[in-house]
């Protein structure tokens, strides 16, 4: 057996003397990836081994509804972060602002657009002794984080996206037509990393719930309720029933999700909040 602290709660775990992937930590429930050796990934390459790869260690308060999420740095490790998010930090961190996206000046600006995020990300680097910060989303809710191993992708709809590590690197990705009639939006914000593994901090308005898609169980979410998916995981827009029930019974359209992978939903919609205080002014 091997003793390794978890990442995010540093309490001691026992894994198998062999023992790679994706874990749960039996203390906090959150995942942690161990590689011992290095594996082949999707993408043909290798996947950074443990030695190469620390996990940011973070903490999280005030869980599900008003989540605030202490991000501890080690000696000039740094962290990228969505324009706003920052809530308080040591005096000892240092912040330079740079472009989200890649390309020109124009593409840079229309991704960020369509991809519903900042087009500038903040990053916080500590120095000589380390250095904390806490984060929050703009409405109140959840915050999770995703392990990103070389050349996997994770898919968030647009204002998801928080932070991440320095190596992550963030894109649009263009959902086709049928998204046009999704209140997810035409464009997903892709995550991913060409140079070793790295970590998504995402939020969420209201609790996150992890749902496992297979090709045997397929899921319907209500528009407006699909926070991030893995890749092998599509989607279409569909009406909720027949015309009287997508008309008069509150749902609408729907999602109808199906492939292989990890989806996640907020059980809070900001759209449906939009609307009934717009109703209640009337």
């Amino acid at each position: 057996m091997v003793e390794i602290l978890c990442p995010h709660c540093d309490e001691e775990i026992e894994l198998d003397d062999d023992a790679s992937g994706v874990f749960a930590c039996p203390y906090c429930d959150e995942e942690f990836e161990w590689n011992v050796d290095p594996a082949p990934s999707k993408s043909g390459g290798k996947v950074t081994s443990n030695s190469t790869f620390k996990p940011m260690k973070v903490e999280y308060e005030f869980k599900p509804a008003f989540t605030l999420m202490t991000a501890h740095l080690g000696p000039s490790e740094s962290i990228k972060v969505e324009p706003g998010a920052m809530v308080a930090q040591s005096s000892d961190l240092s912040v330079s602002t740079d472009r989200a996206f890649s390309g020109g000046l124009a593409k840079g600006l229309f991704k960020a657009v369509m991809g519903g995020e900042s087009f500038f990300l903040n990053t916080y680097t500590a120095g000589n002794s380390g250095g904390w910060i806490s984060l929050a989303p703009s409405v109140p809710g959840d915050i999770r984080t995703f392990d990103l191993a070389p050349g996997e992708n994770l898919f968030m709809q647009g204002g998801a996206f928080m932070a991440c590590s320095p190596n992550v690197k963030t894109d649009t990705k263009f959902q086709g037509a049928k998204s046009l009639f999704s209140k997810e939006g035409a464009f997903f914000l892709r995550a991913f990393s060409q140079s070793g593994s790295g970590q998504v901090f995402y939020n969420s308005y209201g609790a996150i719930k992890e749902i496992e898609v297979t090709p045997d169980t397929p899921i319907v979410v209500d528009n407006g309720h699909l926070v991030a998916f893995t890749e092998g995981v599509s989607y279409r827009v569909a009406p909720s029933g027949g015309l009287k029930a997508t008309v008069f019974g509150g749902e609408g359209l729907i999602l109808q999700i199906s492939g292989a992978g990890k989806v996640w939903i907020q059980s809070r919609n900001l759209g449906a909040l939009a609307d009934s205080l717009l109703i209640g002014k009337q």
